[in-house]
């Protein structure tokens, strides 16, 4: 069966052209993909927990460097243009050639980013509660709304209507032009994550956190169709319009592909492609022809399948994370180091995309004093010097508290015997070796 499968992928391959039939992946991360866009000219965009967003012509990445926290949401804004937000609550906004402003900040971590159809306006969901409108011309005030909850996605509506996806399982409908009280399109029960609003169809899909993928009507969040199935949560979705295909990323590594009515058919899951051994799928983009899709999750690879071809490959991602591995196969300190350290830490010396300064040659090292590491502000000056003691605090009280403003994430090691043997192994692992 695999032979005729690679034979079935040979013909097709030669058959086709190379942009939607070519198994690709994008290297030079360093750290998981959080946030997926393209372009009409092609040109994929990329976030990251590296603290960067990327543009990719070809392989070649562009940089984009200027969040001080996971780059978490990334959208085109219209030819040149490109938005970003990110875990530091920053809304930037990028010309193409690398050059950034910050549009916005919010209160909170920003999850989801949508243009208006004229490209004037960007909106905003955030962990602060609270849904930003913010004008992509001519600079003016932003309207924030506050709608009670964590917002995790949004998505523009026929007539500039906004609709929103909350923390606490809404699906709201919001009118920026009335600025009147948002109103519940649908109640779900468990958060939603995800939103993908046809305007000209007359829908809207979403994902949540229980694993429910439904389509709903626009106007009176009737039903059209529901394809949930035992995996979740629901993390990402894509729609591409022309071809009528909606992806759906989930925890379990899975893309889902739906084919919309769009196609002149009924509703129906067109494929079921796995295409993680382990971890979940964070990010998910179509080509501009449909022939792809683009996807991302806890590798530092993007991965681009050919989507006529899906089922015919073993499962590609998630490969890459050495936490990933079985509990028993490494001793104490390295376990600790590889769930709450490794994501953001090389343990080698020299330069690295990752969203932390190496830790090689701690010991000793006065805290914010790497060269060529860009520091939070707090650290400038600091007389921390790190040694058992100090990297003990660090996770005994948490680095929100050790060091209250720093970019390090929220965590902590509560029993002293796991953080004695992650200062032993750390101690071991970042030394030069003779």
């Amino acid at each position: 069966m695999r032979l005729l499968a690679f034979l079935g992928f040979v013909a097709a391959f030669c058959a086709g052209s190379l942009s939607a039939q070519e198994f690709t992946t994008l290297k030079g991360h360093g750290g998981p993909i959080m946030g997926l866009a393209t372009a009409a000219s092609g040109q994929v965009a990329s976030a990251s927990f590296d603290n960067s967003a990327a543009l990719w012509d070809g392989r070649a990445p562009r940089w984009l460097e200027g969040h001080d926290a996971a780059v978490t949401a990334v959208t085109f804004a219209g030819p040149g243009r490109l938005v970003t937000g990110g875990d530091d609550f920053a809304i930037r906004l990028w010309t193409t050639d690398g050059r950034s402003r910050v549009l916005g900040q919010h209160k909170g971590k920003v999850r989801g980013l949508a243009v208006s159809a004229d490209g004037q306006s960007l909106a905003s969901a955030s962990w602060d509660g609270s849904l930003g409108i913010w004008s992509l011309g001519e600079e003016a005030a932003p309207h924030m709304i506050d709608l009670g909850s964590g917002v995790n996605d949004v998505a523009f509506g026929p007539n500039g209507m906004l609709f929103a996806a909350t923390m606490d399982g809404r699906i709201l409908r919001i009118d920026p032009e009335r600025d009147s009280a948002p109103r519940p399109l649908a109640e779900q029960g468990f958060g939603v994550n995800r939103l993908i609003v046809d305007e000209q169809a007359g829908w809207l899909a979403y994902g949540a956190v229980d694993g429910a993928t439904r389509v709903i009507d626009l106007a009176s969040g009737a039903e059209v169709a529901d394809f949930t199935l035992d995996r979740r949560p629901i993390l990402a979705m894509a729609y591409h319009q022309d071809t009528g295909q909606l992806a759906v990323g989930d925890g379990h590594g899975y893309i889902m592909m739906i084919a919309t009515a769009a196609t002149g058919e009924k509703w129906r899951i067109a494929r079921d492609f796995r295409a993680a051994r382990k971890g979940p799928i964070w990010a998910l983009a179509f080509s501009p022809d449909g022939g792809t899709i683009w996807a991302g999750g806890l590798d530092d690879v993007i991965y681009g399948w050919p989507v006529a071809l899906m089922g015919e490959f073993d499962p590609a991602m998630g490969q890459w994370r050495t936490f990933l591995r079985p509990a028993d196969s490494m001793p104490n300190g390295e376990r600790q180091f590889m769930r709450k350290c490794s994501i953001c830490h090389a343990l080698t010396p020299g330069e690295s995309r990752k969203a932390g300064p190496t830790l090689f040659g701690i010991f000793g090292r006065r805290a914010g004093s790497l060269p060529g590491y860009r520091y939070s502000p707090v650290l400038d000056g600091s007389d921390i010097i790190w040694n058992d003691e100090t990297i003990d605090a660090l996770f005994d009280l948490g680095p929100d508290h050790y060091i209250p403003g720093s970019k390090m994430p929220m965590q902590r090691i509560t029993a002293a015997e796991d953080r004695k043997d992650l200062v032993a192994f750390l101690k071991y692992a970042t030394q030069p070796k003779e």
